[in-house]
This record gives structure tokens, C-alpha cells and sequence, in this order.
């Protein structure tokens, strides 16, 4: 679709009216009654507001062309499209502006961004690595998955730069900065590996390491396959519907940084991980944890940020079922809050509690725990969570043991029917202002207005990675 590297440029569309709203508390507890919104229908607690709302534009307005994750640098929100990828100008949250789309088809395109240059994650079995490439089946030798690399000098006009092949691809990527500032890599992770496919070979336990020197991204290539576990992971465990299957591990789904502090946590499938990364091309494992019992698919990971505990998000039911209501429970489906313990290789997770959001859906939405990061408060570790079609919730586990609900938005169902492909992909709070990239419904600039986190508004960031995390306040 388009010439390689081609930056189709948008004029730039205005902000939809707003709908009507209804207010609601910033929480409902367990047994409280809570009438689900009706069809399209926004609802939201006292302290959550919407400011602006940018539909997605053609060529990307398509059913299948799914919004995925963000990423920002200075007044610019980049927003990844299983068709390519978004910047927007951002410099008027109010009034948020496409300054260009670049058409680069290949699912599930999650972004990164440094400087200038942008990084695209490619899961899904290409004929070739430009952006005119086609479907292709990975049983073929020839086909290709990995990176993509852009240069943004010209937000207007991106170009493409070159691209890394990869073992399975990459669903997701992290970006890892050196020591001396003088390269990057990215941690590359990817999963279900098949024996048909000769890029992608079982058992798959690894993660693939793409070292990109700063002044030469075209030279960017890998330089490492860690294998995380020797040991072949946890082993899965299959459950008839609605009890959770517990994924076996063949890999990882995301990895999210702190560089300042050498650690990474590792959201890898039927596992959740703590790593040394003080050798940036020689993770280490320190501890590794299971839950069996409660966790179908270990999605994500987020730190607070002192470094001493992290948020893992469970993917129950792949992302396509209705898992916020009565028959899932509060437990399963839910963000798992975990401490770390002790020093050095000694440190370990231990486990304090699940937070899921407490208001019911409708069997025909699609809800599960999702994208987010911290909102930085001063001595406290609140966040802002993506639920699909659960919508957006700021939480706060600054108490590790009893985590709670702070406020709240959301839309009704889209339609009478389930459907997948709806609700906030992710959810990031960034200088003063929550964006979300919804799957359909395009752009969201939302603002929380709660003395709890008024000191946020004085961290300004020059860039956010959401799975690169820095001790900011």
C-alpha cells in the first residue's frame, strides 16, 4: 500500500464533537449496582473528563486496520496501525492534528521511538521487508518478519531506513539504551513458534537482541539470542472455557526496562520474570515467577518507580473475550501487584494482591487488562490502564496489599454482538495529559483533574517509551 517508505501526509482533521456524558463515582465496589452504558455511550467518573477525540483517518479507518501502541516525543504522539503508524501533533491536547501516515502493512506494528527515529515492530509473515510487501505464509523460507526502522526528521515525511529479519518475528519491542549513548537495542520479543516454519523453529525460548548504533541506524542487526529458559518454561496447562488456560512459554510478549536501575521484568507468556540487564546483550535471570491458578497469558509489565514493584498484566482469553464480568470473577483476567524483595541475586517477586477493574461489562465486550504506565506522583504508584472495551482506569497500589480504583472512562459496547477489535489498545499518561489509542474509535485526549495527582502536572518528558522506564520525580 504506497511506495516503500512513502509518508502519506493528511490535512489535518478537527476534533469530532463531544457526545453527552454521564458522571458516576470513581468506583464501584463489589455488589454495588452499576448500569453498563448503553451503545457508544461514554460514561465516566467525576474526575476523568475527554478533551478531544480524533477518528482514524483513511487509509486507516478500516475495520482491520487496528490502532495498537504509542509512543511520544516532545510535541509529537506516534501511534502504531496494523497498516503502519500515526504522528500526531500534540502540541494543543484540545485540539490534537495528523501531521502524516505512513501506509506500512504488517500487524501488529507497535512503536518505539529515540530521537529522530522510529522503531516498528512487523508480526505477521511478509513477502518481503518493504512496505509495498504482501501476506505471505511463514512455512515459506523467503518470508519475512522483524523490525523496521524510520527516520523522523521530517515528521511530515518519514523515511524508511532499513530493516532487521527476526526468529518469530516481533510482536513486541523494547528499546534499551547503552551506557555511553552511543547505541541502542532493542529487546525483541516474539512467540509461537511451529515446525513448519523455518524462521521459526521450536522451542522458541529466547529473545532476539537488535543493536542499533545511534550515528548509523542502517547498520542496526543482531548481535544476540539469549536463551531465557533452558529449562523450556512453564509448561501450560489447557482448561475448558471459561476456566484460564495457562499458556506455555515459548518465548515472551513484552519486557519492560529500567536502565537506571539494570532490571527489566519480563512478561513472557506463562511466566513472569525479574532480569539483570547490566550487560545489555546478557539478560540474566534473577527470579521467576507462575499462577497457574490465576494467570492465562503473563502480557505485560510495569515498574513503579522506585524499582521496587511491578504491576504484570494477565491477557486472559487472547484479547477476545468478555472477561469483566460475573462468571471471570475479580481474581482472573486481573493485574497482578508484586513486591521485590531482597538485594542483589537475591531479589525475588513476591506477590501482594490483584487489581481488576470493578465495574461489570456486557457480555459483549471484549475486556482484558492492557497497555499503561505510571502517573508520576510524588510518593505515591498510581497508573493508567487500557481495558479494551473496559475502557480506562487510573488505579493506585501504593499500597501493595490494597490497590484501588481511582477514576474511570469508558464507552458503552460498540455493538449487540462480541466483537475483538474495539476499546483502548493502550493508555499513557504524558505531560499533563492521558492519550489513548482506541482500536476503532481512533485518537483519545483525556484529563484528570484529582488532587491525588497534582503534582504529575510538573514532570515534563521530553520522550516516553511506556517498556523504557526512568526514575522521573
Amino acid at each position: 500500500m504506497g511506495a516503500k517508505g512513502r509518508a502519506l501526509t493528511l490535512l489535518a482533521a478537527a476534533a469530532v464533537a463531544l457526545p453527552m456524558v454521564i458522571s458516576a463515582p470513581a468506583s464501584a465496589a463489589p455488589g454495588d449496582s452499576y448500569e453498563i452504558p448503553g451503545i457508544d455511550e461514554i460514561r465516566h467518573s467525576w474526575n476523568m473528563r475527554q478533551l478531544a477525540n480524533l477518528p482514524k483517518q483513511a487509509p486507516f479507518n478500516t475495520p482491520d486496520a487496528l490502532n495498537t501502541d504509542m509512543a511520544f516525543s516532545g510535541d509529537k504522539a506516534i501511534v502504531g496501525n496494523y497498516f503502519g503508524f500515526t504522528i500526531y501533533d500534540i502540541r494543543n491536547p484540545r485540539k490534537p492534528k495528523i501531521i502524516s501516515q505512513v501506509s506500512c502493512p504488517g500487524g501488529q506494528n507497535d512503536v518505539s521511538v529515540s530521537g529522530n527515529l522510529v522503531f516498528l515492530s512487523t508480526d505477521s509473515s511478509r513477502s518481503d521487508a518493504s512496505c509495498n510487501s504482501v501476506s505471505q505464509p511463514a512455512s515459506e523460507k523467503s518470508s519475512w518478519e522483524g523490525i523496521k526502522i524510520f527516520d523522523i526528521s521530517d515528521p511530515k515525511s518519514p523515511k524508511y531506513v532499513s530493516a532487521v529479519e527476526t526468529n518469530c518475528g516481533s510482536h513486541t519491542h523494547t528499546l534499551v539504551p547503552d551506557k555511553r549513548g552511543k547505541d541502542l537495542y532493542l529487546y525483541v520479543s516474539s512467540y509461537s513458534p511451529r515446525p513448519e516454519f523455518p524462521d521459526c523453529q521450536p522451542p522458541h525460548d529466547l529473545i532476539s537482541i537488535i543493536k542499533v548504533p545511534v550515528k548509523n541506524p542502517a547498520a542496526a542487526a543482531v548481535v544476540a539470542k539469549p536463551v531465557l529458559f533452558p529449562d523450556g518454561g512453564n509448561p501450560g496447562a489447557p482448561a475448558p472455557w471459561p476456566n484460564p488456560t495457562v499458556s506455555a512459554t515459548t518465548g515472551c510478549h513484552d519486557i519492560t526496562v529500567y536502565p537506571a536501575k539494570d532490571l527489566a521484568a519480563g512478561a513472557c507468556m506463562g511466566d513472569g520474570v525479574l532480569f539483570d540487564i547490566s550487560d545489555r546483550e546478557r539478560p540474566r535471570m534473577i527470579n521467576r515467577v507462575q499462577d497457574n491458578a490465576h494467570f492465562a497469558f503473563w502480557h505485560s509489565a510495569t515498574f513503579n518507580n522506585a524499582g521496587t514493584k511491578v504491576v504484570f498484566t494477565d491477557e486472559l482469553g487472547g484479547g477476545g473475550r468478555a472477561t469483566c464480568n460475573d462468571t471471570i470473577g475479580p481474581e482472573r483476567g486481573a493485574d497482578g501487584v508484586y513486591d521485590i524483595t531482597g538485594r542483589g541475586d537475591n531479589r525475588k517477586l513476591e506477590f501482594r494482591s490483584y487489581f481488576k477493574i470493578p465495574r461489570p461489562n456486557a457480555d459483549t465486550e471484549v475486556c482484558v487488562a492492557h497497555n499503561g504506565n505510571l502517573i508520576p506522583v510524588l510518593g505515591k504508584d498510581i497508573m493508567v490502564q487500557a481495558w479494551y472495551q473496559g475502557g480506562i482506569s487510573v488505579w493506585d497500589f501504593t499500597d501493595s496489599r490494597k490497590p484501588k480504583e481511582l477514576g474511570f472512562f469508558e464507552r458503552g459496547p460498540i455493538n449487540t454482538t462480541l466483537d475483538t477489535t474495539a476499546g483502548p489498545w493502550s493508555a499513557y499518561y504524558y505531560n499533563g495529559q492521558i492519550y489513548s489509542s482506541d482500536i476503532e474509535k481512533g485518537l483519545d485526549v483525556l484529563e484528570i483533574t484529582d488532587p491525588r495527582v497534582l503534582s504529575a502536572k510538573f514532570v515534563h518528558l521530553k520522550e516516553l517509551n511506556a517498556q523504557t522506564q526512568y526514575h522521573n520525580w
